[in-house]
C-alpha cells in the first residue's frame, strides 16, 4: 500500500475522470475535497482547492507537481521517473508543468465533455457512477 494521497475536487467529472484513472494503474488513495480530514487539510495549502495534490508521508505536491508524481505512480509511469527526476532541476520544465496543468484546469469544463465521470461529490443525489 501506498503512503500517498491523491487529493482532487471531487465535484468535477473531469478530475473524477483523471483521479479515478490514476488510482485504478496505482495503490493510491484518492480523497475528495469534500471528504478532507482536519490531518489531511492541515497539511495542503490554504488554497488548496485551487488545483490537486499528492501528499506523502514526508512531501506535499501541488498542481501539476501532483499529477507528474501521481502518473509516476501508475504501474505505466514508473520508467518515466527518473526523466521527471531530471527534468525537474529545470525551472523552465517545471513552468512548462506548471503552465499545462492550469490551461487543462482552465479548460476542464470543455474537456470535460470528453472524459468526465458522475464525481463522487454528486454520485448520492444522482444515483449514477
Amino acid at each position: 500500500m501506498s503512503d500517498a494521497t491523491l487529493v482532487y475536487d471531487d465535484d468535477c467529472g473531469f478530475c473524477t475522470w483523471w483521479a479515478e484513472f490514476i488510482a485504478e494503474r496505482s495503490d493510491l488513495r484518492l480523497v475528495g475535497f469534500s471528504e478532507l480530514d482536519e490531518d489531511l487539510r492541515a497539511r495542503l495549502p490554504e488554497d488548496y482547492e485551487s488545483c490537486s495534490h499528492l501528499v506523502t508521508d514526508d512531501r506535499v505536491y501541488s498542481c501539476g507537481a501532483s499529477i507528474e508524481a501521481a502518473l509516476v505512480r501508475t504501474e505505466a509511469g514508473r520508467p518515466a521517473r527518473p526523466v521527471a527526476d531530471f527534468l525537474g532541476q529545470f525551472g523552465e520544465y517545471e513552468t512548462l508543468r506548471e503552465r499545462g496543468y492550469h490551461w487543462v484546469a482552465d479548460n476542464r469544463g470543455t474537456l470535460g465533455k470528453i472524459l468526465s465521470k458522475t464525481p463522487p461529490a454528486r454520485r448520492e443525489r444522482s444515483g449514477k457512477r
